[in-house]
């Protein structure tokens, strides 16, 4: 059992890394996309949904809440991707390129998303035996 100490502070190093890993990437993708439209958030919330749907299919019960789900899917995963910046991605893209492209990033994003997380998913499964 995890004392709760230990879990604030394994999310708390997972999130550290994380949210390093996310502003790193994203912005490595967009220095070489040109930065118009937001494809390191796009990169990252897809790769992200990707490795949570990979660490689902692993365990078999993420609510037991062991000290690695909590600082690799809690913390790490859990900084890494962020809606809170595909939101305002998505009313910049609005506001400068028009609704259609913002549309695309938000359909690109979520479709993109819950595919990822379901092929992870799968893939977990299969690597961890469970399928």
């Amino acid at each position: 059992m995890i004392a709760w100490w230990e879990g604030l502070l394994l999310v708390g190093a997972g999130g550290a890394l994380g949210g390093l890993a996310r502003f790193g990437l994203s912005q490595w993708i967009d220095s070489r996309t040109g930065g118009h439209f937001p494809w390191g958030t796009l990169a990252v919330n897809t790769s992200g949904a990707l490795l949570i749907g990979v660490a689902l299919g692993l365990v078999v019960d993420p609510s037991g809440a062991s000290w690695l789900w909590l600082l690799l899917v809690v913390g790490v995963l859990g900084s890494y991707t962020t809606v809170s910046s595909f939101s305002l991605q998505t009313v910049g893209v609005a506001e400068r390129d028009g609704p259609r492209p913002a549309i695309v990033y938000v359909l690109l994003t979520l479709g993109g998303g819950l595919a990822l997380v379901y092929i992870g998913h799968a893939l977990g499964r299969v690597v961890g035996g469970a399928a």
